[in-house]
């Protein structure tokens, strides 16, 4: 018979210096040894949609009437798990991740397994490969989740942005106060899309030139962390890729980009712009410039856009005209009790050749912890035509009317 051994008491400082410890937007420590260190972080969030103040259908600007599927339903909307840390080498980074957003269920990209890994040199330059954000609006630059909206960008600013694909990048600091990013890619947005459909082109680029004059300017959209004096940002963004109808997702995929007119309508639908006229090939074009103030709670950010389609192949498509459209977002918030309730409104349009749609919405989110891990969001939204819109989003396509979500998110 083996002897009993007792355990020792263990304090909770030794308990929290064994098991690691936590690290906002890191999470907590799994694994801390001379060949590596790993960290796991999760985000998820719970939403209450109801989209039954839009109107049941809509006409397009080619006098087609559709459908607005009007929902009302309770959803663990996203579920986010990411290991994160370096291995070998503390300039040597990896960032792995699966996702899956449960109001797509049985859709493409569902569940996605992704990640990518990297090389710091030093503050100029770091090399790294894998699945990111094409750096083409300020959303995608890798600031998420920290908006004023869980999980949900104004209607121009999904209308115009590019997504995620695979690739490489670089980026760094110029000077302290300058820093950029350029990837290149496969394509606009590969979640929904197999290898088997890409081109076999690399003709996606994609970059970022962000100033901050005034140096820290705070963890995306708000001022929560309560600037004591102003603090400002400009930056620049342009984007350019030829796009096949074949490299393009699926309509309802999850976080899908496509290549739309401004009444909603894909370009790439058989007989849109006439019998026997289809479009199988286009190159798109995008420059974005964005700027931010904030200051004691307060914060102003406003962004524009400009996109070109042009270059079109497919059957008879000689006589299309280049397409040209730009728009807006401009929002406001406000820290009215510091680090715990904060008002915003913000308001979107999209100047385009087919329809001008727009946007409003105000809304509130209390932060109980008084930090960015757990947040409570109530909003409020009127859509006018919106020509974006599926099942992971508040907005519905081609909704007009009112739509209210209140949700629960945790980030840590």
């Amino acid at each position: 018979m083996e002897p009993v051994v007792k355990e020792k008491p263990v304090s909770e400082a030794s308990h929290a210096a064994a098991y690691g410890r936590y690290t906002p937007n890191l999470g907590y420590k799994l694994a801390n040894t001379e060949y590596g260190d790993m960290s796991v972080s999760i985000y998820t969030y719970a939403r209450y949609l109801n989209q039954l103040g839009l109107a049941s259908n809509y006409t397009d600007a080619f006098g087609n009437v559709k459908t607005v599927q009007e929902r009302q339903d309770f959803q663990l909307q996203k579920v986010q798990i990411k290991f994160l840390g370096w291995v070998m080498n503390p300039k040597l980074r990896y960032f792995l991740y699966t996702w899956t957003s449960n109001a797509t269920q049985g859709q493409g990209a569902q569940v996605v397994v992704a990640g990518n890994v990297g090389y710091t040199f030093n503050d100029h330059l770091t090399f790294a490969a894998g699945i990111t954000s094409l750096p083409g609006v300020r959303s995608t630059e890798g600031n998420f989740p920290f908006w004023l909206s869980v999980d949900s960008r104004h209607i121009a600013d999904e209308f115009f942005r590019p997504s995620y694909t695979s690739g490489v990048w670089v980026k760094g600091n110029v000077t302290k106060r300058l820093r950029y990013q350029v990837m290149l890619g496969n394509n606009m947005s590969t979640l929904g899309v197999s290898a088997s459909r890409l081109d076999n082109k690399f003709n996606t680029l994609s970059s970022a030139l962000v100033w901050a004059p005034t140096g820290e300017y705070g963890q995306g959209f708000g001022d929560f962390e309560d600037h004591q004096s102003p603090a400002t940002r400009f930056g620049i963004h342009f984007t350019r890729s030829d796009e096949n109808k074949e490299s393009q997702p699926n309509s309802d995929n999850f976080e899908n980009t496509q290549l739309r007119l401004s009444d909603g309508t894909v370009i790439f639908t058989p007989d849109l712009f006439g019998p026997g006229v289809t479009i199988t090939n286009a190159t798109y074009r995008m420059l974005d410039v964005d700027g931010g103030l904030k200051y004691r709670g307060f914060a102003l950010e406003g962004e524009y856009y400009w996109r070109w389609l042009n270059n079109f192949k497919g059957t008879n498509t000689a006589g299309i005209e280049p397409l040209f459209d730009h728009g807006f977002q401009l929002q406001g918030s406000a820290m009215v009790v510091p680090k715990t309730v904060q008002l915003y409104v913000g308001t979107s349009r999209i100047n385009g050749q087919f329809g001008n749609p727009w946007d409003v919405r105000s809304g509130v989110n209390w932060f109980p912890w008084k930090n960015k891990v757990v947040r409570w969001n109530n909003e409020w939204l009127y859509l006018y035509k919106s020509p974006v819109g599926y099942s992971s989003v508040p907005f519905a396509l081609g909704g007009k009317g009112s739509v209210f979500h209140s949700t629960l998110e945790l980030a840590f």
